[in-house]
Parts: structure tokens; sequence; C-alpha cells
């Protein structure tokens, strides 16, 4: 490495405490980036920091300007195996002291409200017992917003802590005042609950209703947030939670050894039994089965597997006895990296939510000003200490602006859940922009519209032969060839008329095909010009069934025995049953299909006819694999915004050009980094659902955000005129919180298809 090289920066996540709403996530961000060679993102929602740092400074720095800003941060512990039962005691216990505060609140909150609401409640020294209810309240089940208050005070900042402890404290002091010192205190005191301000004398005027109901309204509004945090989060966590918990080593000599998953290491063999899961990402040794890849992938179909295949961890063994070699454990497993995905999906930022920070950020300072603006106003004018000081209370309680931290985290939370609960991974909330824009989508051919491999299409048979007869031969001889076209005959083979005989001689001639005696016939598999060298000749009718398959891009194999031409078989890369229909629906939203791929322009005609893309232009054919990032250059030229679908290694270039990527997750480990999105089962028409997806997020994000700022721009207003008693406003912030988490929740609803 020479001098003048510059390391990238190092990464790292922290764990935040003791942030209670969006400005508090907007400070510690702002404090770390004002650090040298420091770019930080704080999400709220999610309680953590993601944080890219350069040489010279250390995690330790960056901890302790968390801890110099008021709160507390450490690198999140590596996650524990753990049973469903400690998990449900773990979040209990992380709830329990916000439910108690919560409890306390709305039982001792409710006879207050309802004392001060009705009039006839209100017996001779009922105005005492509402202290003695309301002071716990103010005191104990408030202490969070006082406590972050104070906190964010001594390091000269101000939250939505600190509008929240202001509000109540100054209508809870206000109230003693008025007991102890005015004559608010009289026995057979009365005052009529009203929702527009009065002018009148403070000293008679208590407001402990606002003070215990605006505490026990965002003590609700908190709880239900981090109820629905922790929902929004289960698809994450039970992802994780996937993986099998021990697992079954063959060590030396054959013997068994149950060891916790953490030993597991690559290169091990272990052992899968019928029903159990597979415990990490590797490749079958011995023996054959059917996995079950539903609960990772949504596929319901059981894959047959056999020596050689890859499987993959968290995947179900319905059927035999699998002895596997372990090729990726821990943090480098599929599992692992869809986890992983997801997370930092979760924890980014949309361009709509780097805006709402800012606005948050500055948003207190201002609601504080203009609480004091209010209560000058409202004294200038004669208005009198009752009217302006309640104005200005309810100017700090409707301005907090939580709902407009929570906008974009919670739907992103769900909504990235709800793709991997499908099979969806969204990398990162810059992707749900794109999709809004994107009109044109580039599908690769091999293994994104086709199967990607060889398989048996079709046999056309001579006068006097059947065509279980000729697969039958053929199929024997090809079993004993690795060619993929062999194979391919092979299996076709198998599938339709059952065992294959072994055959009595096989030889291999290089480059035209095989030739051998099965059953006591000698037969011959491969090009014409195999069966040219015996001097044996197609037959017309066969010679015409090779033309048409050759015209429509199809690999042609001749078969003959026992001295003639009896078949020609067609062999293609196969198109998934499901691509016409994916294309289709891609249509509906939309989008424009292209078809690219290497192969000639015979294939790739024939492909795209097959699954419905009918204009020249939008088949590109003959494509080297260096050029395909030049295709995607090109229609982005022309003033497209161009999606790209691919699944190898020579499409990672294409799909980091495309300005949205999705990578099948069936394909290459480059092609899925490369990728903005992965679909993980391999089925084009999941590219459907998760551009639905993603655009219905993005559309959750944007009318959250319009609700949260529309809400705070027509409350204002309204809190400043003295229009709105402290109590309601309260209520109304609270809602305003719970209405985005609620909106965002819906799209657990998602289903795939249309």
């Amino acid at each position: 490495m020479s001098a003048h090289t510059v390391a990238p920066p190092a990464r790292v996540e922290l764990a935040i405490g003791g942030m209670t709403c969006a400005s508090c996530a907007a400070r510690i961000e702002k404090k770390l980036n004002r650090m040298d060679g420091v770019e930080a993102t704080v999400n709220y929602a999610t309680e953590k920091a993601q944080v890219s740092y350069a040489d010279g400074v250390s995690v330790a720095d960056l901890i302790a300007k968390v801890e110099a800003t008021g709160y507390t941060a450490h690198e999140p512990e590596p996650p524990a195996v753990e049973t469903d039962r400690d998990a449900g005691s773990a979040a209990d216990d992380e709830l329990r002291p916000l439910r108690q505060r919560l409890i306390t609140a709305v039982v001792l909150a409710v006879p207050v409200i309802a004392m001060a609401m009705v009039p006839a409640l209100q017996f001779q020294y009922w105005q005492w017992l509402s202290l003695t209810l309301a002071a716990p309240v103010v005191t104990y089940a408030a202490w969070p917003f006082h406590r972050a208050a104070f906190t964010n005070a001594r390091h000269g900042a101000a939250t939505m802590d600190t509008l929240i402890s202001l509000g109540t404290s100054a209508a809870f002091l206000w109230s003693v005042w008025a007991l102890f010192f005015g004559t608010a205190g009289t026995p057979g005191m009365t005052h009529p609950f009203e929702l527009t301000i009065g002018r009148g004398d403070g000293a008679g005027n208590i407001y402990l209703e606002a003070a215990a109901g605006v505490t026990a309204f965002i003590l609700a509004g908190r709880y239900f947030e981090a109820r629905s945090k922790r929902k929004a989060g289960a698809a994450l966590r039970a992802l994780l939670e996937l993986g099998a918990k021990d697992v079954t080593v063959l060590r030396a000599g054959g013997r068994e050894a149950t060891v916790p998953i953490g030993e597991l290491r690559t290169g091990d063999r272990f052992l899968v039994r019928p029903g159990e899961k597979i415990a990490t990402d590797g490749t079958v040794v011995e023996g054959s089965s059917a996995v079950d890849a539903s609960m990772l992938t949504g596929e319901s179909v059981p894959v047959e597997v056999a020596v050689g295949d890859t499987v993959t961890g968290a995947t179900l063994n319905a059927g035999g006895r699998l002895v596997v070699e372990a090729t990726r454990v821990g943090s480098d497993t599929q599992l692992a990296r869809m986890a992983r995905m997801v997370e930092d999906a979760q924890n980014g930022k949309a361009a709509a939510q780097r805006l709402a920070d800012r606005i948050s950020g500055v948003f207190v300072p201002v609601v504080i000003a203009l609480a004091i603006a209010t209560l000058g106003f409202w004294l200038g004018n004669g208005a009198g200490w009752t009217a302006a000081f309640t104005a200005a209370v309810a100017v700090l309680i409707i301005a907090c602006p939580c709902a407009l931290g929570l906008a974009t985290p919670t739907a992103l939370m769900v909504g990235t859940g709800r793709g991997a609960q499908l099979g969806i991974l969204i990398k990162g909330p810059e992707v749900l922009e794109t999709t809004r824009r994107v009109d044109t989508i580039v599908l690769d051919k091999t293994g994104t519209v086709t199967t990607g491999r060889m398989t048996l299409l079709a046999a056309h048979v001579a006068d006097g032969t059947t065509e279980d007869e000729v697969l039958r031969l053929a199929g024997a001889l090809e079993h004993s060839s690795e060619h993929p076209i062999a194979r391919a005959v092979a299996t076709g083979a198998a599938e339709r008329v059952g065992p294959l005989p072994v055959p009595e001689d096989f030889a291999n001639v290089a480059g035209l095909g095989v030739q051998g005696v099965v059953d006591g016939h000698a037969v011959l598999v491969g090009r014409e010009q195999l069966l040219e060298e015996w001097e044996i000749r197609l037959p017309e009718p066969l010679a015409r069934a090779k033309a048409a398959a050759e015209e429509a891009g199809r690999t042609v194999i001749a078969v003959a025995w026992d001295g003639a031409a009896r078949a020609v078989l067609e062999v293609a890369d196969a198109v998934k049953d499901t691509s016409a229909e994916a294309v289709r629906r891609l249509r509906e939203l939309g989008l424009r299909p292209v078809l690219l791929t290497g192969d000639n322009a015979a294939v790739a005609r024939a492909v795209a006819a097959e699954v419905g893309i009918t204009d020249p232009a939008d088949v590109i054919s003959e494509v080297l694999p260096q050029d395909k990032v030049d295709v995607v250059k090109r229609l982005q030229g022309e003033g497209r915004s161009v999606a790209m679908v691919g699944d190898g290694v020579n499409d990672a270039a294409a799909l980091a050009q495309a300005d949205l990527g999705l990578a099948m997750g069936t394909g290459t480990d480059a092609a899925i980094e490369a990728g903005d999105l992965t679909l993980v089962r391999g089925d084009l028409r999941s590219a459907g659902d998760a551009i639905r997806l993603a655009r219905r997020t993005l559309g959750t994000i944007r009318s959250n955000l319009f609700w949260a700022f529309a809400y705070n721009v027509a409350a204002l207003p309204l809190a400043a005129a003295g229009l709105l008693n402290p109590m309601i406003a309260g209520a109304a912030m609270a809602f305003s919180s719970v209405f985005v988490v609620a909106n965002s929740l819906r799209l657990r609803r998602f289903r795939a298809g249309f």
C-alpha cells in the first residue's frame, strides 16, 4: 500500500439510550457529525446510530460524545440464542416501567378530568381531592419527561420533553398557587369545563386536569408507540430466530456429537434428519431429500436436493437423511445477511425524513419562543393571566412533533419487515424514492426469465418408434455423461418414463455426443454429425423438426439405434412458468419490460414472445457480459429511469449502474450485493411485488409526514389564539403519534400478487 492511500472509514453501530423523541435523535446526530471525520445517522425508532469514522477517532470517543450530550451509548451485544419465553419476558421488562407509570397516570387522572369536566361532580372540597390525585401523576408518572428536560437543559438544549415538562409543570404549579394563595381553594368553588378560553381572574382557576390529563395522554402515546415499534421489528427478530439452535456434527470415525450452532465451523459435516432444520448454508455430500424453504423464501413447493446441491440454513428437511458440509457459518449465512440487510434498511433515512429531522431540530426552541410570545401578546392585550397562561401552555403541549419523527422510521420498519416475510429485502430508504420514478425494467434472460439450466422440452420421433422408447434408451446413455445437455436429457427422461436402465457399454465422443449399448441396442445420442459418421441420415420429418427447433433457438440432439435415426430431442433453457404473468404485472405497474441476453437473436425472440414482450426494440440479444452496463447507460441516456433484474456475477455492474437494481436471491453473492432489492424466491413475479411494496411504503411515509406537518401547522395557531384547552391539546398531540404508527402498521396487511 502506498503512503498516499487513504484507509476507508471504519463503521460501527451504537445502541443509544435515553432518547425520548425525534429531537433527541436530531441532537445526537448533530453533535456526532460535528466531530472531524465522522458521519452519523441516528434513528429514533430503532434507537441505534450508524456511524462511519476516520483514523484518529475511536469508538470510545464516539460514546463519550453521546454521553456528553446527555444520553447513553454502547455497542450492541451479539445476539444470544434465546427461547421464545426469554424474548417475551425481555420485551415485558423493557415496557414494564412505562406501563406502570401509564397505569398510575390513567387511574389517578380519570377522576381529576371527570371532576373538572362535569360540574355535577364538583362537591365542596373537590379541588383539594384533585390536587391529591394529580400530584403523583405530575411527579412520579411524568418523571421521565422532567428528568430528560433537566438533562437537556444542563447541556443547553431543548427537546420535546422540555415542552411536555414545561407545560405540565406550569399547569400544576399555577393550580397550586391558585389553591393556596388565590381563591381557588375556597370551599364550594366550581368552574365549568370550556373548550375556549374566557377572560377572568387567574387566582380562581386551576388546571390540574390539564397537567394530569396531558401526562396520561402522552404516556399512553409513548407506550403504544413503544409496543408498535416492537411489533414493527418483529419480522427481523422472527428472521433471526428461524435458525437452528443445535446441530449434530459428524466427528472422526462417524461419531455424532450435538453442539450449539455457534460452535459449527466451515468445512464441518453435519447430519440433518427428516423434520430437522438445516443448521447452516452448505453442500449436500450424502443422501437426497426434499427441502421446505417456505419460511425463508415464501416458496410453498419443496425443492428436491441430492449430492452436490447447495442448501440454505434455517430451511426444513422434509424428506430423507442428509449429510451436509458447512460452507458458511454465523454472520456469513444467507439468513444472517438477510437480517443484516433488513436492519440496515430500517436504520436508514429517506430524503423526506432528513427534512423532517432538520425541522424537528429547530422546532423546540421556536415553539418555546412562540409560547413566550403568546403569553406576552395576551397579557399586552389585557386578556389577563388566565387566558395568557392557558394559551401559552396549550402551545407548548400541542407543538410536540413526535409524529414528525416517527413518520418515516415506523413505515420503514413495518414495510421492510413485511418485505422480509415475503422474501423481498429492501436495502435502504433511498430505494423507496427510486421505485416511484422507474419506468423501464431490464430483465436478464438466463436465470431470471428462464430457469438458468438446460431442460428437455420436446421429442420428435420417427414412424414406428414411441416417445417412451426413445427417452428410455437416450436417457440411459446420457445419464452416464456430465455434460449439461446430457443431464437435461437424462433428467427429463427419468421424470417421464421412470427408472432408466444401466448401459452395458458407454463412450464419450468429444464434441459430438455419446455412444454405447443399452438393452442390447447400439445407441447414438448427439449432434447430427455423429450419426453421419455412422452413415445414418435423418428422415425428412425429423430434419424439418430439427430445422424448426433451431430456428426457435433451441439445441437439437439426434437419437439413433441399430443403424436408423429414431428421433430428435429439443433442449433449451426453459422459461419459468411464472415469467409471462410477471411481465404482465410489471406492465400493469406502468413499467416497460426489456429482455437482455447474451444468446443469439432467435433464442431471444422466442423467449420474448413466450413471456409477452412483442416489440423488437425491447429485445436486446448477443450482448457480452461486460456490455450489459452499457445497455443500461444507453437506456438512461434516452431519458428513462431504469430498473434491472439479474442474478449472475456478470449482472453485478449493470445492477449497480441501474437506477434500481433487483437481484434474484437464487443468484450469486456479487449480484445480491450490487442490487438495491433482493428477491429471495427467484420468482420474477416478486419483482412486481417488491416495486409495489416499496411504492406503498413510500406512500405511507408521505401520508405520515403530511398529517404530522398538517397537524402542527393547523393546531399551533389555534393554541396561540387561545382556542384549545391544554388537556385537549395533549390528547390531540398523543393521537397524532398513535395515528402515524397505526397508519404504518397497515403495511403489515400487504399481500403478494395483484
